[in-house]
């Protein structure tokens, strides 16, 4: 059910923003007067065709769906017949450089368009997520030596402000990257502070891997609450019930469930002293861990046969249609020129290229996204949609940005361009693309081995 649920988002997630991206080439076509011939969602064979208003336009949906293209009328197509003189003025080779050059970059900014609206949704709606308050930082980490302190609620990052966990961890990840400081605004009891993080000690490649702990920020422990019990365990015979709140074990407080299990596992038939809450009233319990032999150690360990559940803080961040709107232009931009130095430092070595993701990694991400919830699935769709907006804006040819580069010396030399060169280059660029793609999938099985 899993690898249904897995490939239907994905299958969702690629019409959804591959419609989106031809769309935009498809609208202003129309609207500089140039013939569609054919609006095809993936490529290879059609498996379902319509055609639709007065030119009959070809609407399909084909058999390779990583992909999509508007075929229009052009003069260096080869064709059985020639295009009938009054067609010619809506042929795209006819157009003026400018009506070109708007109908190549209507594809990406459909795709930043589509990013900005649904960021501009979980704006408005209202999305729940972990309160950016942190836990007390491990000794030499970069946040212990910034200053930072256990209960320190981050409120601007750069100058950003941060309204969740998530931003936290967005924003960090460019110092890390850049290997470079990041001054961090926090409210804490006696008012507010203002630390600088330096994220220049970190090993090489942190970046790659959990950057967070290795900077010390790590998300404050919330409450730990009792699940299902086990009949007759001890935790049933000490008068838990599950929704009871572990407050403190021994008077020591308890701020996340390994902080009582730790506690249960070398207490094998020792009595251990709980303090929880049931329904805002505190209750002092004792509860006597059970011998249990470990399988896999040997090892003679506590248990209570209680399952334990962490409670992160939430809060509901929600804004304005208006402010939902400016923040979801704000963060695709900021999205799109952090792509944009991802994709550099790749180029210049100073990131792996073991971060290019392709196929299989992004429908992994839709399956887990679209379990987790409308919102993580939303706002996957719309980091997916700035980066191949970002990605068709290359100066590579056969993309989108590599067809702007040829309008752009086309205007400077005052003439089109050579055929043969575009033709070479086109190969050369096709090269490009599949080298990068031939690394995306290596990575993805390298993953999937790994996994």
């Amino acid at each position: 059910m899993s690898f249904l649920q897995t490939l239907i988002a994905f299958l969702i997630a690629l019409t959804v923003l591959i419609f989106i991206h031809e769309l935009g080439h498809y609208l202003v076509a129309r609207w500089c007067g140039v013939k569609v011939l054919r609006f095809s969602i993936g490529f290879g064979r059609p498996l379902l065709t319509w055609r639709l208003g007065r030119d009959r336009e070809e609407w399909v949906v084909s058999a390779i769906p990583l992909g999509g293209y508007v075929r229009m009328l052009d003069e260096r197509e080869e064709r059985d017949e020639p295009i009938p003189p009054e067609e010619l003025p809506r042929a795209f080779t006819r157009q003026s450089l400018p009506r070109r050059a708007a109908i190549v970059v209507a594809g990406p900014l459909a795709n930043f368009l589509l990013a900005i609206g649904l960021y501009a949704l979980l704006g408005w709606v209202g999305v729940e997520e972990p309160v950016p308050v942190i836990d007390a930082p491990p000794a030499q980490t970069a946040a212990a030596r910034a200053g930072l302190e256990p209960g320190d609620r981050i409120l601007r990052i750069d100058g950003t402000v941060i309204r969740s966990w998530n931003d936290v961890r967005l924003r960090l990840l460019e110092p890390v990257i850049e290997r470079g400081e990041a001054r961090i605004e926090v409210r804490r009891a006696g008012g507010e502070a203002e630390f600088v993080l330096d994220a220049s000690t970190l090993p090489p490649g942190a970046a790659e891997k959990d950057f967070m702990t290795e900077l010390g920020v790590r998300l404050a422990p919330g409450e730990v609450d009792i699940g299902a019990l086990t009949p007759g365990s001890a935790a049933e015979g000490a008068g838990l019930l599950p929704g009871d709140t572990l407050v403190a074990v021994d008077g020591h407080p308890i701020g996340r469930a390994r902080d009582l299990i730790e506690r249960v596992r070398a207490s094998a038939e020792r009595p251990l002293q709980l303090d929880v809450l049931r329904d805002g009233q505190p209750l002092r319990l004792v509860v006597r861990p059970a011998s249990v032999r470990e399988e896999s150690s040997g090892e003679t360990i506590g248990r209570i046969g209680a399952q334990l559940r962490d409670r992160i803080a939430m809060e509901t961040v929600a804004h304005g249609p208006l402010e939902s709107l400016a923040i979801g232009a704000r963060q695709t931009w900021d999205m799109s020129i952090f792509s944009l130095k991802m994709l550099g430092k790749m180029v210049t070595g100073d990131l792996s290229v073991r971060n290019l993701s392709g196929p299989v990694t992004i429908a992994d991400l839709a399956g887990q996204t679209a379990r987790i919830g409308w919102f993580a699935y939303v706002n996957f769709l719309a980091l997916i949609s700035i980066s191949l907006g970002v990605l068709n804006l290359l100066p590579i040819p056969v993309l989108d940005g590599g067809h702007l580069v040829y309008y752009a010396l086309e205007g400077l030399r005052g003439r089109p361009l050579s055929e043969r060169f575009i033709e070479l280059t086109q190969k050369a660029g096709l090269g490009v693309i599949m080298v990068m793609m031939a690394l995306a999938l290596f990575n993805d099985i390298t993953r999937l081995i790994g996994s």
